[in-house]
């Protein structure tokens, strides 16, 4: 894994937003997993609703912190209506309020080659479970 900063780019991981603090957790945890790996000095969360900070109130740490790049990456498994109108639109508004800024919305999780992984993995613990 590439282990250099990149100090000028943040990651801001954005997820739909729950009323469950613990499923908003799961968020909190990635950041502080990809933080670790060392190749972006700055990994904030959002939420699209429901729960703050918002996905404005997110980028805008981010450019706070000095990035003058922003990766902003769907904690989403498809492009739907939140990921193709929702989050493109939150990203025209930052880039609007930021222009010395470029926020770019990289693809939802949707059908990564490890996804499968990921599934069979789950499918395993479940079949643990039964047992």
């Amino acid at each position: 894994m590439n282990r250099t900063h990149d100090y000028h780019a943040a990651v801001l991981l954005i997820a739909h937003g729950s009323r469950r603090p613990e499923a908003n957790a799961d968020l909190q945890q990635l950041a502080e997993q990809v933080r670790t790996t060392g190749g972006y000095a700055i990994v904030e969360v959002s939420y699209l609703e429901l729960t703050t900070p918002t996905i404005d109130e997110g980028g805008r740490e981010c450019v706070r912190q000095g990035a003058t790049r922003v990766l902003m990456l769907p904690y989403f498994l498809s492009a739907g209506v939140h990921v193709v109108q929702d989050l493109e639109a939150a990203r025209q508004a930052l880039a609007a309020e930021f222009p010395h800024v470029q926020f770019r919305l990289c693809p939802p999780l949707g059908l990564h080659p490890l996804m499968t992984q990921i599934v069979l993995s789950r499918l395993q613990e479940g079949r643990k479970a039964e047992s």
